[in-house]
């Protein structure tokens, strides 16, 4: 008989998991169905985005509410321990996303949409949660799942599901420890999100001119003149029409949604190669590249040699920046009022959009080059820091990705 041992294990604990049908844990009970005018105040109401945005969910994360009286609240009260799972979605692999309530203070209410798991057994919460979202317990949830174009669990199916569960005692050894790397990277998080948030204060008073630089001998620069990009560039060029492939390991190709809308940098885990190749569609050092239409239009891209071979789309217009600093021009364009110029130009009858020429307009605001190049240093020693701690993050996920692997059965 095949034994319920995980490959990686504490070595105080030897004996087998046990199988346990949730209906032995869990009781279940549909979410309330609200009116369109109840919702937007009253009591907190946990629906499926809270579900799926959470690592966990306590009552102030919670965004939605409902406004029912005390008895429909307290009829569908979620409390501390309580799993709450997804009841219907689009995709087989959503459907049955479970989460776990882990507020001991106030309670909460839950949404049509949802599923409350009423903690009637012994577990541990955390170990519960982190159990749920194992693809051995996503696969005895989902496979189990009905529908054609809409997949959907009930009561019935989640009550029929078996899954193996450790003593207690493991239990929380594994909750504690799981939560350590948790929390680790939340703090990781929280460092690159003031970061970010200090990096774009310092945009806009460096650009304000509310700080300025010294030349070397720490004297004052000149006056800042006001320019085009135009004048600091290269003739425009659009970008290449091509379809999109699996990448190919050397030729990548980047589109609008290849560009991260916040930071403006290339987003590899979705890499692909064009179907077809052209050499004069290669980005090269000094070139910016703009979205030219849909919502995205006025996102920014500056290659950097470290992204590798690219080919840039269709979509998307290219400036090489011959005479200034590339990296002073790039961080302009992540300056509040870049975005109004961009709100008032790409405003047209159909979808919003910026043509090469109205980019070639764009004003563009020029100190000396040094003091250009003591800037773009100066923001992307922060960007490096950023970066850095975004490295950081992935690695611990991708460390607790493998321990979820191996520390369940």
């Amino acid at each position: 008989m095949e034994t319920l041992q995980p490959k990686l294990r504490f070595p105080e604990f030897e004996e087998d998991w046990e199988l346990i049908q949730l209906n032995k844990l869990l009781e279940f009970k549909n979410g309330i169905n609200a009116s369109k005018e109840q919702y937007g105040r009253g009591y907190k109401f946990i629906n499926v985005l809270d579900i799926l945005s959470n690592d966990f969910i306590t009552h102030n994360k919670i965004k939605g509410s409902v406004d029912v009286d005390e008895k429909t609240a307290s009829k569908y009260l979620v409390t501390y321990g309580d799993i709450l799972f997804q009841r219907s979605s689009e995709t087989r692999e959503e459907v049955g996303t479970a989460n776990v309530y882990l507020d001991k203070e106030q309670p909460a209410t839950f949404g049509g949409f949802v599923i409350r798991g009423r903690k009637i057994g012994e577990y541990n919460p955390v170990f519960f949660n982190k159990l749920l979202k194992t693809n051995l317990s996503r696969e005895e949830i989902t496979s189990k799942s009905g529908g054609s174009t809409r997949y959907n669990v009930g009561q019935e199916i989640l009550s029929s599901v078996i899954l193996p569960f450790p003593s207690l005692q493991e239990q929380t050894k594994i909750a504690n420890f799981l939560s350590s790397i948790d929390e680790k990277i939340n703090l990781l998080k929280e460092k690159k999100a003031l970061l970010e948030e200090y990096k774009k204060g310092m945009i806009q008073k460096i650009f304000n001119q509310e700080i300025r630089f010294k030349d070397d001998n720490g004297n004052d620069f000149e006056d800042w003149e006001e320019k085009t990009l135009g004048e600091v560039s290269s003739k425009p060029k659009y970008g290449l029409n091509s379809s999109a492939k699996e990448y190919d390991g050397i030729n990548g190709y980047i589109r609008i949604t290849d560009i991260d809308e916040l930071s403006g940098r290339f987003l590899r885990n979705k890499i692909t190669s064009p179907e077809e190749f052209d050499d004069s569609y290669l980005l090269e050092s000094g070139d910016l590249l703009f979205t030219r239409t849909g919502a995205s239009t006025g996102k920014t891209y500056l290659y950097d040699v470290n992204d590798g071979k690219l080919f840039f789309a269709g979509f998307l217009i290219k400036f090489n920046i011959a005479k200034a600093n590339p990296k002073f021009i790039f961080y302009q364009t992540l300056l509040s009022r870049y975005d109004k110029w961009v709100k008032i130009m790409s405003m047209r009858s159909g979808q919003p959009g910026i043509n090469a020429e109205e980019y070639s307009a764009l004003p563009i605001i020029l100190p000396q080059l040094k003091e250009q190049t003591k800037i773009a240093n100066f923001l992307s020693a922060i960007d490096e820091k950023i970066t850095l701690i975004a490295t950081q993050i992935e690695d611990t996920q991708e460390y607790k990705k493998g321990l979820l692997q191996q520390m369940f059965v």
